[in-house]
């Protein structure tokens, strides 16, 4: 087995996996062939890999982190919540079951081999493992049948170092009530810890790590401090997404409102709108009202679309839209946005719950069926009116068509995909990641901006080169305030 070493969670949100990509870079710097690995991730912010699966949004980015390709096997399970209380579970890329929280906590036990036989394939391609815990293990009512933290690491034999986030105060009270809480097995385990997120004189905090070491015997490998530059990298969190576009850009020549429904999935797709200096991005949460100078209301996707679209009447927002297409503004769906900008929706299997159908918004013509298998696919296809080509991916289940898609957005494969209105002011596509390629958006912004007799600059950064950057820059940085040789020790190398 390579080398590994796992980075734990004194709580949740503490920065693992930012923290897990900037060592994957810095060990790949070193000229290591570095792979990152999660048992069990929770998100609907999904990748799909090249061998034709999903996998968390987190662990791409990771791979990235190790110049690697991604594998279904670098996030054996994730979970995709449908619900407040139950999940899409997907094993190893594909589709495992939907259960609910407690049923799911019965099939762990059979999920484990397979957690640690994705973990042994990653092994065998790689000198250092790096490997990322879900949520905290303090949370010791959930030990049991345990595949995401000590469960795993004691499964696998796999040294941890734990993260204390100082940002939200009482850190020492977390990590040394850590400590107290885990049986003498897991604290084994554990051989040292670092401070993350901290804000400003990194000494004034000497005291505490020496505290933090004498009361759990773990040794401290560092503070960390704040890294504003992770605003570049692709979110893991909605969280992160509030971060980067809760400012509004006064004066911006092109203004982007995005309703947050509740099972938001792929979020992702609006790291580059907020990342555009001339675009402002504003999150619509629950009972608010979209703003009405809005240029574009962008429906994202999402992991229940009945459930989502009847959540988006509730605030009131389809009044919303409707009024803002009879003002001649622009409406864009996509994946479970698109379906809900249909007609109906038909779910005759209850994929997504009860059996049945619903109306849609009716602002394209075109309805869906849910039914099929799920698509997981990297694509490349035509942006018809503006004639650029585009690369995304495809991760969605259900059937589009109607009069509206005889006139596509897209041409993929030499078949038509997506569907546009008659009047222009409504498009509706499955294709996600479409605006991390800085042509197609440069373009779809230019002729957004010049409906409303304006111009900005757009697509000047390249997306994927800011994100390289940044990631050499993180890893720059912990090497700078962390002792990454104990990293390397405590992994074994």
């Amino acid at each position: 087995m390579p080398a590994t070493i796992m980075l734990q969670g004194a709580g949740s949100n503490v920065g693992k996996s930012v923290l897990v990509a900037g060592l994957c870079r810095h060990f790949s710097n070193a000229g290591l062939r570095v792979r990152p690995f999660k048992p069990q991730n929770m998100s609907n912010n999904a990748a799909v890999t090249l061998d034709g699966g999903e996998i968390g949004r987190a662990q791409a980015m990771q791979a990235r982190g190790c110049r690697a390709e991604t594998s279904v096997h670098m996030n054996p399970v994730l979970l995709k919540p449908e619900s407040e209380t139950g999940s899409q579970v997907i094993v190893q890329g594909k589709r495992f079951g939907s259960m609910r929280a407690r049923e799911y906590g019965s099939h762990k036990a059979e999920l484990l081999p397979r957690v640690l036989e994705s973990f042994d394939i990653v092994g065998r391609d790689a000198d250092l493992v790096i490997v990322e815990g879900a949520g905290s293990p303090a949370e010791v009512n959930l030990r049991a049948g345990d595949i995401a933290n000590m469960g795993f690491a004691v499964a696998a034999d796999v040294p941890v170092v734990m993260v204390g986030d100082i940002d939200r105060g009482g850190v020492i009270a977390s990590l040394v009530g850590t400590d107290a809480v885990l049986d003498e097995a897991d604290r084994a385990l554990i051989k040292g810890f670092l401070i993350n997120k901290f804000r400003g004189d990194t000494t004034l905090f000497a005291e505490g790590m020496t505290i933090i070491e004498r009361a759990t015997g773990w040794q401290g490998v560092g503070i960390l401090p704040w890294f504003p530059q992770a605003r570049f990298l692709p979110a893991e969190d909605i969280l992160d997404i509030r971060g980067k576009s809760g400012d509004a850009r006064d004066g911006a020549p092109v203004r982007i409102a995005v309703p947050v429904l509740r099972r938001i999935a792929n979020f992702d797709d609006l790291d580059p709108l907020a990342g555009e200096t001339d675009v402002d991005v504003t999150l619509v949460e629950a009972g608010d009202v979209i703003p009405a100078d809005a240029d574009l209301i962008l429906l994202p996707g999402s992991k229940s679309t009945i459930s989502d679209l009847t959540f988006l009447r509730d605030q009131g927002w389809d009044i919303d839209i409707a009024a803002h297409l009879r003002r001649g503004g622009m409406v864009m769906g996509l994946c479970g946005g698109y379906q809900m900008l249909g007609t109906r929706l038909d779910d005759p299997d209850g994929v997504e719950g009860p059996a049945g159908d619903t109306p849609g918004l009716g602002h394209l013509g075109v309805e869906t069926v849910l039914a099929g298998d799920k698509r997981l696919t990297q694509v490349t296809a035509h942006a018809n009116a503006f004639d650029v080509p585009v690369r995304g991916y495809e991760i969605h289940m259900g059937r589009t068509g109607g009069p509206d898609c005889d006139r596509p957005f897209l041409t993929l494969d030499g078949r038509p995909e997506g569907a546009v209105s008659a009047d222009g002011a409504v498009i509706g596509t499955y294709l996600h990641g479409i605006f991390a390629d800085d042509g197609f958006r440069r373009a779809f912004l230019d002729n957004l901006a010049a409906r409303r007799g304006r111009e900005g600059a757009f697509g000047e950064v390249d997306f994927d080169a800011r994100v390289d950057a940044t990631l050499d820059e993180l890893a720059a940085h912990m090497a700078a305030n962390l002792d990454l040789d104990a990293f390397a020790r405590i992994a074994g190398l």
